[in-house]
């Protein structure tokens, strides 16, 4: 059995995980890829040339070339500096065509399951519940205010309120009902 802490929370024990595939990487020909870049400035040369030459405009066929091959290296060097594509966002895999959830929609799954198994149970409410509360609610002091429940008792006693205070220090306490539960998650998020 867990002792419920933060850690078995977020964590993906007994769970499994199926890692996405690698997609392949092309390995492109080199001598095709300046083949088919040099056709490509060919045929905008050309074409370019001879849209001037019927508007009755000479330019060097140098100078425009050299335009385009230009443009092909600029396009090159961004396709190059390109970030990579984004990872496609997905709600959950699929494991024989059957979908499964997330880990974070697993593990609220797994905490409604524990926290009306506890109403049942104050020792399992005492065992899993209560630690994660403590947790909460010291992480919750440490990082609004710079205290713990251990380093500032007088402190950390109002700011969580007496309710929230006496159920982590009453650990021999029964299950809380869940308007209980609601008030102190109250409690935590007024922090």
């Amino acid at each position: 059995m867990s002792d419920g802490g933060l850690d078995d929370l977020f964590s993906l024990a007994g769970e499994p995980v199926e890692e996405p595939a690698e997609p392949a990487v092309k390995k492109r020909s080199t001598p095709l890829w300046i083949l088919r870049n040099a056709l490509l400035i060919v045929a905008a040369t050309v074409v370019t040339v001879a849209a001037l030459r019927s508007a009755g405009t000479h330019v060097s066929i140098l100078l425009i070339v050299a335009f385009y091959t230009g443009l092909r290296l600029v396009l090159f060097a961004v396709s190059e500096v390109a970030p990579p594509p984004s990872p496609k966002r997905r709600s959950g895999f699929t494991r024989g065509g059957e979908r499964t959830p997330d880990s974070l929609r697993a593990a609220v799954r797994r905490w409604e399951r524990n926290l009306d198994r506890a109403h049942s149970d104050p020792d399992l409410y005492a065992r899993n519940v209560l630690p994660v509360l403590a947790e909460l609610a010291d992480e919750r002091l440490r990082l609004r205010h710079g205290i713990t429940r251990a380093s500032d008792p007088r402190r950390a006693r109002e700011l969580l309120g007496d309710p929230l205070w006496a159920a982590l220090h009453d650990r021999g306490r029964r299950s809380a009902k869940s308007s209980e539960l609601e008030t102190y998650v109250n409690a935590l998020e007024r922090l």
